[in-house]
């Protein structure tokens, strides 16, 4: 009889992996060798997809190639995007489709600061104006219309929120920041620090905040140390996440997970430094974002030690260099 202990030993995870644009295979290569050099066994199947693809044959993101993707346990993307193709047409017809049809409705970011202080901000990624509701009227006149919703759920905003106590109830701190504009957005507002209030009934033991979202700005520039977990919705955590990469070392080490926390389909994670073709094929692409993803990947994954391997490796490497140089770089600090 076959050994179930031995069996479960020798089974990898299965990964699906989007090279897609730009930098994205440059970055995405890089990141799975880190992996492989950290011990960690990886079933890759690569998925043709972005903006080269759909220039080549029209192709985004079709429902059998999706069903696909739900096989595996988790998706590394480098990046899409392409200067020919359309705005909006692989960023809603891929990224929103995937997120939305595989319920990732946790984007988080980490942002390691100078002092070695790690914040993290939980981005709403199902609702909110990324949603799609709105349309034109009269487009192409004089008396054009245009309407953009923001879609707010009660079970949406509160699984977020929720998700964020739990997270902040985990870290020495335990504090967790609501950041939205409640004095202006009444309606969605509201609905966010009412369910924030009520959720934090269940978690005594964890310190709460609330900042308006410009507010969070400056906060971000001139005191980051302050926060410790932040939970906000899809657009405002759209824009404070990148800021963040800005004020934490630079967007070439911001990563990002897209989680379906409920395990019902697999999370989705990738830089978010974008696919970059000003500089793509020249070799000089920072693939620390990548490395931190796939770390990020190997943590929801259970493969805990060599994530933490691999985060401490990427601190100590230089971002100074080529992209092979700091791959060899994060390697040997392995």
């Amino acid at each position: 009889m076959a050994n179930p202990e031995l069996e479960c030993q020798t089974v990898s995870h299965r990964v699906a992996v989007i090279g897609g644009d730009g930098i994205g295979p440059e970055v995405v290569t890089v990141a799975l060798d880190v992996v492989a050099a950290a011990g960690v066994e990886l079933d890759t199947t690569d998925f043709h997809l972005g903006g080269a693809r759909y220039l080549e044959d029209g192709t985004v993101l079709p429902d059998e190639i999706l069903e696909e993707l739900r096989g595996f346990h988790a998706i590394l993307l480098g990046a899409v995007g392409n200067p020919e193709v359309p705005p909006g047409i692989i960023e809603r017809g891929l990224l929103l489709k995937a997120r939305f049809a595989l319920d990732t409705y946790i984007n988080l970011r980490p942002f390691e600061l100078d002092s070695g202080q790690e914040f993290l901000v939980i981005r709403e990624n199902t609702e909110g104006t990324y949603a799609g509701e709105g349309g034109f009227l009269k487009k192409g006149t004089p008396d054009e219309v245009a309407t953009q919703g923001s879609v707010n759920t009660r079970k949406g905003v509160e699984r977020c929120i929720r998700y964020g106590f739990e997270l902040a109830s985990s870290r020495p701190r335990k504090h967790l920041t609501l950041v939205h504009k409640t004095n202006v957005l009444t309606f969605s507002g509201d609905l966010w620090q009412r369910t924030f209030n009520e959720v934090a009934a269940d978690y005594p033991h964890v310190e709460t905040a609330y900042n308006h979202v410009d507010a969070a700005c400056i906060y971000f520039v001139e005191d980051p140390k302050r926060y410790d977990v932040i939970v906000t919705d899809n657009l405002f955590g759209d824009i404070l996440t990148d800021l963040g990469g800005a004020i934490s070392g630079g967007i070439g080490r911001a990563a990002s997970a897209n989680l379906n926390p409920d395990r019902t389909g697999p999370s989705l994670f990738e830089p978010v430094h974008g696919s970059a073709p000003d500089i793509t094929g020249k070799g000089i692409a920072n693939p620390v974002a990548a490395i931190l993803s796939a770390a990020m990947m190997l943590e929801f994954l259970g493969e805990d030690e060599a994530a933490a391997r691999i985060k401490r490796a990427c601190a100590m490497a230089s971002d100074d260099g080529d992209t092979a140089t700091m791959a060899a770089a994060v390697i040997a600090a392995l």
